[in-house]
C-alpha cells in the first residue's frame, strides 16, 4: 500500500493566552490527491498549513512528509513542499524570471533554466518573464506566487485561499491550472472560502472549525447529499406535535407548530411525498402551501460548522 504524501497525527497549537488554534488534528492525504480544506475565518486552516510548512511551531503532534518527519528531517521534508500563501510576499521591483529562479536557489538547488522556463510557460507567464512585478495585475501576481512555489520541484503544493480577490474568469483558469499540476503527479492541498471551488476541483473535502477537523469525506460521497431536497408544508392549523401516523416519514415540526419539514432524496424512485400527503389527509391535517428547497454543499458546510459536526 502506498504511504500517504502527508500524514498528520495529533497536531495541536495553543498560545499562552489559552487560545487553542488547533485541537489534535489527524489527517492523511494521498499522493496525487486534491484535498480542499473548508472553514470559516479563524477556524485553523492557515495555522495548520503554517505548522506543516515549518513557519509555526506546533504545541504537540507530528507530521510526516512522504515518510519524512517534518522536524527531524526538516530540510528534506520542507524541500518536498511548495507554499502559496494567502498574502503576496514578493519583491515588487524584481522581474518575474529572477524572482522565480531565486526561489529555487533558496532551497539549495542547482540553477535549472529549463525548469524555470517550463514553470513560467505552464502558468502563461513566459511572455511576462522580464516584467517588473509591480506592473502586473493581481491575477498575474498570484500566478507568480505559484511559480515561486513550484520552482524547487515540490511534490506537495499548499494553496492558501488561491483565488481570493480574483475575478470569476481567472478563478476558472486557475482551477484548470491546478488540475494540470495534479495530472503531473503533484499533491495539492487548498484552503478556500468558495464552496464551488471544492465542488469543482477536490477529490476529498475536509471541514475545520474551532481548530477541530470535524469531517473528511470523499467529494463524490459528499455530493450525493446534494440529492437531498426539503419539502416545507405550511399548515392550515398548528399542531402540538408530530402525529404518530406521520412518524414513518420523520418530519420535523416548527416551534410554532405551523410548518412540517420533510427531507427526501430527489433521485430516489419513490420520494414518499404522495404517501405522506395521503396520510396527512387521512389525519385531517390541511396545508395552505408547500415548497421544496434543494440542499447545496454550502448548506452542508454551514450545518456542520454551526452544528459542531452533528
Amino acid at each position: 500500500m502506498t504511504p500517504p504524501a502527508l500524514s498528520i497525527r495529533g497536531l495541536r497549537k495553543s498560545y499562552a493566552s489559552g487560545t487553542e488554534a488547533l485541537k489534535s488534528v489527524d489527517l492523511d492525504i494521498a499522493a496525487g490527491e486534491i484535498f480542499a480544506l473548508l472553514g470559516p475565518n479563524g477556524a485553523g486552516k492557515t495555522t495548520l498549513i503554517s505548522i506543516v510548512c515549518g513557519l509555526v511551531t506546533a504545541s504537540g503532534g507530528e507530521v510526516l512528509v512522504n515518510g519524512l518527519h517534518w522536524q527531524k528531517n526538516f530540510r528534506q521534508a520542507r524541500r518536498q513542499i511548495g507554499l502559496v500563501p494567502q498574502e503576496m510576499n514578493v519583491d515588487v521591483f524584481e522581474p518575474v524570471l529572477r524572482t522565480v529562479a531565486f526561489s529555487r536557489e533558496l532551497f539549495g538547488l542547482k540553477r535549472d533554466d529549463a525548469h524555470v522556463e517550463r514553470v513560467l510557460r505552464d502558468l502563461t507567464l513566459w511572455d511576462k518573464r522580464n516584467a517588473i512585478l509591480k506592473e502586473l495585475s493581481g491575477g498575474m501576481k498570484r500566478r507568480v506566487m505559484i511559480a515561486k512555489a513550484l520552482a524547487h520541484e515540490p511534490t506537495i503544493l499548499f494553496l492558501d485561499e488561491p483565488t481570493a480577490g480574483v475575478d470569476v474568469e481567472l478563478r476558472k483558469d486557475m482551477w484548470a491550472m491546478v488540475r494540470a499540476l495534479r495530472d503531473k503527479g503533484t499533491t495539492i492541498i487548498l484552503t478556500t472560502h468558495y464552496i464551488e471551488e471544492a465542488e469543482e476541483m477536490a477529490d476529498r473535502v475536509g471541514v475545520i472549525t474551532g481548530g477541530e477537523l470535524i469531517l473528511t469525506e470523499e467529494k463524490t460521497a459528499l455530493m450525493k447529499k446534494l440529492g437531498r431536497k426539503t419539502l416545507h408544508l405550511s399548515l392550515a392549523e398548528p399542531l402540538a406535535g408530530v402525529p404518530a401516523a406521520l412518524e414513518a416519514w420523520s418530519p420535523k415540526l416548527s416551534e410554532d407548530g405551523l410548518t412540517l419539514t420533510y427531507e427526501f432524496d430527489r433521485h430516489a424512485e419513490r420520494t414518499g411525498i404522495p404517501s405522506l400527503l395521503s396520510a396527512m389527509r387521512d389525519e385531517g391535517i390541511g396545508f395552505k402551501d408547500l415548497d421544496t428547497k434543494e440542499s447545496s454543499l454550502e448548506d452542508i458546510f454551514v450545518g456542520l460548522v454551526h452544528g459542531g459536526g452533528k
